[in-house]
């Protein structure tokens, strides 16, 4: 995730958000306060001609994802295989409820 910091009452966007979204000098933002967030929504045509055609760096893609703050996940083999058949059983289960419904009616 970017970080920025306010210097006599101005932010910087960082250089990777600005090439993402094809920002440019005179770019202008809606400022909207949400309580403990504040948000910037990006007003008027002042972007690039078409930042959706440039091509993110590998470092830029994974700056850009958010931090999982979540309780912790158990991502081993074996805990995924057994969510998987869980899976497979529930779905199962399902069909057999939905072909017997078909059947009885």
């Amino acid at each position: 995730m970017a970080r920025a910091k306010m210097k006599d009452g101005a932010i910087v966007i960082p250089q990777s958000v600005r090439n993402a979204h094809g920002l440019v000098d005179g770019s202008e933002f809606e400022v909207i306060d949400g309580g403990e967030e504040i948000r910037l929504r990006l007003v008027g045509q002042h972007q690039a001609a078409d930042p959706s055609r440039r091509k993110l760096t590998v470092q830029e893609f994974l700056d850009g994802i958010p931090e999982y703050d979540g309780p912790p996940v158990d991502l081993s083999t074996e805990a995924i295989r057994e969510a998987i058949d869980r899976a497979a059983i529930e779905d199962w289960e399902r069909l057999e409820r939905q072909w017997n419904e078909d059947k009885d009616r």
